[in-house]
């Protein structure tokens, strides 16, 4: 170290200090009395031993082997405030929960066995005996499950406790649900509006189900007739000139040349003549030539000769070389066969095919499962897309016997009327069915129900945030509407929306009680 250079000048006393200028060293402001080697070392073992004994105290108070703390509590609870509990009665009366998974409930503390998060007490312990009742109970708005006697946070979220209103008409509103209901739960009216919670009545309507399928227009097969003739000859004469011509009944078709008819007209008017020369009969003779009369008039008969015609050739006694066949029905000439005039025709020949456009079939499929639903009789609606806003109405006429095994359908026809004429054979319809699956039902939205696989389950609204789950019975469905067999009256509110959070918390709440009553006979 470099020396330091310091000036001193002469003291009070008369003593002489050293003179100026003069070079003092470090060594020179060593004490000047003696001093023991070991009195430093003992000093720091003192401090140490003194460190370790504090350490040792304070690890000793924290351990508590004792249970110092407990018999201190219980020490201050009796000759202080008897309402305050032991920390060893709380842990094992308390129940804990997972703050994230509300569905472990256990009663005693630990970690959940799912996020292995630290469980924390899911309610306090109850009002000791002597106390009085709290007037006033407080839930959290979201965990209705929580019941606290005063103001706090919520143990689960941490939200703040709200009064629970109502709270002491719980059983009441329980009775009123019915045996298959869940326990009642209380939400905050701020918080069902955030939950955005939609109410829906129970109310009577008609559950129609709507099929739609596909179809095309045929003819209908009851008003197809084919112009034959039961007699061998020739046509002479041809009125119908092409296909496609509109005919009426009783409209001549064509004539014909036949020597069977030539000859039965002849045996006609000679039985005719005979029977009127017997005017007194006598024996069985005039019975004789009256029944050679009738032959000659059923053969005609069976040959489909009109009978004014027949009256006309016995009136008049004369021979008609042809006769004319006349068309059977209204309706339009679909076939005819070529070269018709001078034909040589024999009995059973197709000459003519004319069918009545009045009334069209509609061959549509549907799919087996849709076949309870639809029966003969069922009405339609027929639309056409190249006629928009007009709708035709139909009516299922037969129904086949057997599925189709390679598209598993089955194969409606319907009978649409056609007064118009505008629809055509081969035209491409859509088909809509609404029959009628329950009539006068009670019904509520099929979004209102929780389908766990075993129970359908919906929660009705009480009113003042009140809701309670109740079982129920589903009937027919059909439109969003579903059929309520058992379970609900008309006029209840439902939850449309939002009502499986709602149904959580009845579960969790019925849970709880549960484990409850079960520890509470336990103990018993």
């Amino acid at each position: 170290m470099t020396p330091m250079s310091l000036t001193f000048c002469r003291t009070k006393g008369g003593r002489d200090a050293r003179p100026h200028n003069t070079r003092i060293r470090q060594s020179d402001f060593r004490p000047s009395h003696p001093h023991h080697p070991h009195q430093g070392g003992g000093a720091r073992i003192g401090a140490l031993v003194g460190l370790v004994a504090g350490i040792a105290v304070a690890a000793f108070l924290l351990v508590d082997p004792f249970g110092l703390h407990r018999l201190d509590e219980r020490l201050r609870g009796v000759a202080g405030d008897p309402t305050v509990h032991s920390i060893h009665t709380e842990a094992e009366s308390d129940l804990w929960t997972c703050g994230m998974h509300p569905n472990v409930i256990v009663d005693e503390p630990g970690t959940c066995p799912i996020c292995q998060m630290d469980l924390v007490p899911l309610r306090h312990e109850p009002t000791p005996a002597g106390a009085e009742k709290p007037t006033t109970e407080w839930t959290c708005p979201r965990h209705a499950v929580i019941s606290e006697p005063q103001a706090g946070d919520c143990p689960i979220c941490g939200r703040i406790l709200v009064p629970a209103a109502g709270a002491d008409n719980h059983a009441e509103h329980d009775e009123r649900s019915g045996p298959d209901s869940g326990p009642e739960v209380t939400i905050d009216r701020s918080v069902v509006q955030e939950m955005n919670v939609r109410f829906a009545p129970v109310e009577r309507r008609d559950l129609r189900r709507r099929i739609s399928t596909v179809g095309n227009l045929d003819y209908d097969e009851e008003r197809m007739v084919s112009v034959t003739t039961r007699y061998s000859g020739f046509i002479e004469k041809v009125f119908v000139n092409h296909v496609g011509q509109p005919v009426r009944r009783g409209d001549p078709l064509f004539e014909v040349y036949s020597p069977e008819l030539v000859q039965t007209q002849r045996e006609l008017i000679s039985a005719v003549g005979y029977a009127n020369r017997f005017d007194q009969p006598t024996g069985d003779v005039r019975a004789r030539a009256e029944g050679l009369v009738e032959a000659a008039r059923t053969r005609l008969e069976y040959w489909e000769i009109p009978a004014r015609r027949v009256a006309e050739i016995e009136a008049t006694r004369e021979i008609h070389r042809t006769l004319t066949v006349f068309a059977p029905s209204d309706g339009v000439v679909m076939q005819r066969m070529h070269g018709l005039d001078g034909m040589a025709i024999r009995p059973g020949m197709e000459l003519l095919h004319i069918v009545d456009l009045g009334s069209l079939w509609l061959r549509a499929e549907i799919y087996e499962h849709q076949l309870p639903w639809l029966d003969i009789g069922s009405s339609a609606e027929v639309t056409f897309d190249y006629m928009p806003g007009e709708s035709f109405s139909g009516r299922v006429r037969y129904i086949e016997p057997e599925v189709s095994p390679e598209t598993r359908t089955v194969t409606l026809t319907l009978e649409v009327p056609n007064s118009s004429g505008r629809l055509r054979a081969g035209m491409f319809a859509t088909v809509d069915f609404a029959s009628v699956e329950a009539a006068d039902a009670l019904t509520i939205p099929s979004q209102a129900v929780i389908r766990s696989g075993t129970r359908n389950i919906a929660v009705v609204a009480h009113g003042d945030g009140r809701f309670a789950p109740r079982e129920i019975v589903l009937g027919a469905e059909a439109d969003g509407f579903v059929e309520i067999l058992d379970g609900l009256s008309d006029g209840d509110q439902i939850v449309v929306s939002a009502q499986f959070l709602i149904d959580s918390e009845s579960n969790l709440r019925a849970a709880i009680n549960s484990l409850l009553a079960s520890r509470s006979g336990h103990q018993h």
